[in-house]
């Protein structure tokens, strides 16, 4: 009987801890999505059939004057905008021309010229996107950002940078070309950067002195508590040498700052992955949504900052994902279009078949590669 309760309440508490936070932070992020390509669907003057929180059978909906069908579905793991003559906007198919009405080909998605549905398509990992610079304007608005001067107290023997020959008391100048401010510049550079050569500007007693040092990977815990696998050069900022402070921002500062965060971490994102095709990345960097639901009961459990700060970086995450030039992903779509508008006609049906169907193979295989990743390999 004891261990029929500590079952029970033991899945009830990886319900409410683990599983509960996964699907608000999912259903937000898919809901963002959604909404982008609905609102600037709407302003291209297309018509919308359904709007759709999650998959699978209705629970609740309605209609609202347009016509549009709003509802919540069973299945919570997504969302779906159905425009007029078009099962989606990551649809292959469409309903016959020569079947509608005029007033129905005026609003069909297929009809519209190609710019309206590009932008339409785009629209969905875009706003994932400004999701998380409003996410972003706000915690810096309301915290601030602390920073360090980008100073060495201490170097690791044996280490990269000692082998190198940085002292303590050296000051990053630049790194690899760019100019570094704060300490987490360094950090920013050298994390995503494991094996590479990367040269070194500092100052030391006056003087700016060359060196280059080659990043290696170690473990450490991230804040909340997994161990991650870093690329570091093995130098120390303290409290004392380094000059920890806030930075305050005021309401524009806190915008202008938050897109420059969300750029690095496109920049850093798209750096991984092209390192990781080359084989040059650790695969258990790549999580899918076991891993995910984990993180966002780990944050719940820290606090609402700190799930909100999860929803940022997984919105962003998944635009940039959507944005990958392949079917059926948005950016397969943006890719049909830019053909369509080179050669001033749609690519044929048949073709796009063939690239829809290799598409969704990939597609399915990374799902497939990431899931195992959570259960077995990592």
């Amino acid at each position: 009987m004891t261990d029929m309760l500590h079952t029970l309440f033991g899945s009830q508490s990886v319900l409410i801890g683990t599983v509960l936070p996964f699907l608000i932070v999912l259903t937000v992020v898919v809901f963002v999505h959604e909404m982008g390509h609905y609102l600037v669907g709407r302003w291209c003057g297309i018509g919308v059939k359904a709007f759709s929180v999650g998959f699978g059978p209705e629970l609740i909906g309605f209609n609202d004057r347009r016509g549009t069908r709003w509802k919540l579905s069973a299945i919570p793991l997504g969302g779906y905008v159905k425009f007029a003559g078009d099962e989606g906007v990551t649809s292959s198919t469409s309903s016959p021309t020569e079947a509608m009405s005029a007033e129905e080909r005026a609003v069909a998605f297929h009809t519209q010229p190609v710019w309206k549905r590009a932008a339409t398509v785009f629209a969905g990992p875009a706003f994932n996107i400004l999701l998380t610079i409003a996410i972003f304007s706000v915690f810096f608005a309301l915290y601030g950002k602390m920073v360090a001067d980008p100073m060495v107290a201490e170097v690791r023997p044996g280490g990269p940078a000692a082998v190198a020959g940085f002292q303590p008391g050296d000051r990053f100048v630049s790194v690899d070309g760019d100019k570094v401010e704060t300490f987490s510049d360094v950090q920013r550079i050298v994390s995503s950067r494991a094996g590479d050569s990367l040269n070194f500007v500092v100052q030391r007693n006056g003087q700016e002195i060359k060196l280059s040092a080659t990043p290696e990977l170690i473990e450490q815990k991230d804040p909340l508590g997994n161990t991650v696998k870093i690329a570091v050069i093995g130098v120390v900022n303290n409290q004392e040498l380094g000059n920890f402070r806030r930075i305050e921002y005021g309401p524009v500062e806190s915008v202008v700052q938050a897109v420059r965060e969300s750029g690095f971490i496109i920049a850093r994102t798209g750096q991984f992955f092209g390192r990781f095709f080359a084989g040059r990345e650790d695969k258990c960097q790549l999580g899918g949504p076991v891993k995910i639901a984990t993180m966002a009961g780990q944050a719940a459990s820290q606090g609402i900052d700190w799930l909100i700060q999860l929803t940022a970086m997984l919105s962003i995450g998944i635009g940039l994902l959507n944005l990958f030039p392949l079917p059926p992903l948005d950016g397969g779509h943006l890719i049909f279009y830019a053909a369509e508008a080179v050669i001033g006609r749609p690519v044929r049906p048949a073709v796009q078949e063939i690239f829809f169907r290799f598409g969704f193979l990939l597609v399915l295989g990374f799902m497939g590669f990431v899931v195992f990743n959570d259960l077995f390999a990592c």
